[in-house]
Parts: structure tokens; C-alpha cells; sequence
């Protein structure tokens, strides 16, 4: 079988690929149209995000077995289509959901304590402690939304903590030792804190808008390391703006490009909600990076060989 690498990964993904006896070829350059004219020639392709994956591809792709893609989702993929043309997919969200883990959990001590605020003080000569005092994670009730790889890494992180862990998911039966499913009612009538942990569907696509924010019984804490298009940019500013949003942690950004590898979707002038939310102390950013760790990467590739391995070997 000959596999055609488009996104540069961990070099272990082509050795061991290669010690199995598959052919790999690598093309990191080339335009999704150049790739089409030659993608017919190759049974698998292994990506990141650096274009969809489209009905035009897979048409094109008339040889393909499988599309591995080192990462935890599969939205850049046209997953129906490419159902009805047999081709599997592996994507690989146990690599990374260690390291999403931690990081929620950083942003959560971070903004408890206003570390990012108390770092920038100090560096500018300022010594305020009374206006920096932190608080306590303990006896808060952390909610997450999305009880998979990722929400299940993070409740796991929270079990040196005395806090109560609720989850709600669409399937049910999903809670284990780390978390409480409960209903819709439930989940906005107890948390204090709340972390998204869900791929974008339609389902999920601007799910945090001003109507969800509002039924949510206490002000609260927002934590997103999961895709910048399930939040109302605009919606969050104004919650962040009246308290009902306490503060938040983001990840990922509404105006991100689909590949994640920049922050806007076009070269037009930074949108007005984001130039709001840039100027706010109790928010903390990161680009995309909360699964981007030393570790995560070995294990993102190793987990896609050995998907490969057991379907194809």
C-alpha cells in the first residue's frame, strides 16, 4: 500500500509505517489541486489540517483505503462521502487528551489566582497583593460539556481536588468514577465552572450564545479548549462585560482559519468582538496549543500507526 503524508508529523509515523512494509511519500508543499492529480495513485494519506478533505478529493482518490488524521477530529473531513466510498478513517484524540487535560486545568488556576494579571503588575513595578487575591478551586462544581476523550482527561485531572464533576453528553451513559452525568436542568442549575469539550458539528456550532449563557443559574467560569466556532465571540464579550461570565480561558477562537494554523479566517481588519475581548484582564489566551505538547505529538503519530496497523496488517 502507498501512503501520501501531507502535514509534516512525528518521525516515528513514517519509520514504524515504513518498517510494516507500507511505501510513504511525503508532500508538504503542494496545493490542494496538485495533490488531486496525483492522490489517485496512493491507497492512504495521512493529514493534520492543512486543507479538507472534500467530495472533489475523495472523487479524485479513487484508490483510497483510509485517511488518518494525526489530531482529534475529523471536521476538515467530508465523513459521509467518505463513508459511502468505504474508506476508513482514524483520527487519534487518545494522543492528546492528556495534555488538553492540563492545560483547562492551568487556565483554570490561572484565572483563579489572576496569575496573567499579577505576572504583568509586577514586571511594571506593582506589588498588589490585595487586589490579586485568588480563589479556591475546592467546593466549586466544575460542569463539562462533552464527556469523550477529552472531558474524561479532564475530569481525571480534577481528582486531587474536592470539587463535585458533572458532565453532560448527547449519549447516555457516559459518566464513570470522575463525573455525574446529569441533565441540561441540572448541569445549569449547579456549575460554577464550565468546560467545553466538544468537536464542531452542527449540533455544536455557536452553541455558547447569549440564550445558553443565560440559563446557566450563577454567574460562572468559561473554559474552551475545544473549537473557537461553538462561542458567539460577541455573545461572550457581553456576558464577560456583566459578570455573568466571571471569566474564561480560551484555546481557540471563533475567527480562526480551519486549518488552525492562523487566527483569521480572511486578511480582513480584526473583527470588533475580538479587538473587546483582547482588552478584558480576565481572559486568558492560548493559540491552539492546549493538546500541542512534546509528548502529545509522539503519541498523536504512535496512535495513528497503530490504528493503521490493526486494520491493515
Amino acid at each position: 500500500m502507498r501512503i501520501l503524508h501531507i502535514d509534516e508529523n512525528h518521525p516515528l509515523l513514517i519509520q514504524q509505517l515504513n518498517e510494516l512494509g507500507f511505501e510513504n511519500n511525503e508532500d508538504y508543499l503542494s496545493s490542494k489541486s496538485e495533490i488531486e492529480e496525483k492522490i489517485a495513485a496512493y491507497n492512504g494519506v495521512v493529514i493534520r489540517s492543512r486543507f479538507k478533505i472534500d467530495k472533489t478529493f475523495i472523487d479524485k482518490a479513487s484508490n483510497l483505503k483510509f485517511i488518518g488524521r494525526v489530531g482529534a477530529g475529523l471536521e476538515s473531513i467530508d465523513i459521509a462521502y467518505a463513508k459511502t466510498k468505504g474508506i476508513h478513517l482514524f483520527s487519534a484524540p487518545e494522543g492528546n487528551r492528556n495534555a488538553v487535560g492540563e492545560h483547562a486545568l492551568g487556565m483554570i488556576l490561572s484565572l483563579f489566582n489572576k496569575l496573567n494579571t499579577a505576572d504583568r503588575q509586577v514586571r511594571n513595578g506593582l506589588w498588589n497583593r490585595e487586589e490579586n487575591r485568588g480563589i479556591e478551586l475546592d467546593l466549586k462544581t466544575v460542569g463539562i460539556i462533552g464527556y469523550g476523550n477529552m472531558g474524561r482527561a479532564f475530569a481525571r485531572k480534577l481528582r486531587g481536588f474536592d470539587v463535585e464533576v458533572i458532565c453532560y453528553d448527547i449519549k447516555e451513559d457516559v459518566e464513570n468514577s470522575d463525573a455525574t452525568q446529569v441533565s441540561l436542568e441540572e448541569f445549569f442549575e449547579k456549575t460554577d465552572v464550565l468546560s467545553l469539550h466538544t468537536p464542531w458539528t452542527s449540533l455544536t456550532d455557536k452553541m455558547i450564545n447569549t440564550t445558553f449563557i443565560n440559563k446557566f443559574k450563577k454567574p460562572f467560569w468559561f473554559i474552551n479548549t475545544a473549537r473557537g466556532k461553538s462561542v458567539v465571540t460577541k455573545d461572550l464579550v457581553e456576558a464577560l462585560q456583566s459578570g455573568k461570565i466571571l471569566g474564561a480561558g480560551l484555546d481557540v477562537l471563533e475567527y480562526e482559519k480551519s486549518s488552525f494554523e492562523n487566527l483569521f479566517t480572511s486578511e480582513n481588519e480584526m473583527p470588533e468582538p475580538l479587538k473587546q475581548l483582547l482588552q478584558l484582564d480576565n481572559v486568558i489566551l492560548s493559540p491552539h496549543i492546549a493538546g500541542w505538547t512534546v509528548e502529545s505529538k509522539e503519541k498523536l503519530a504512535q496512535t495513528i500507526v497503530n490504528k493503521i496497523k490493526a486494520e491493515f496488517c
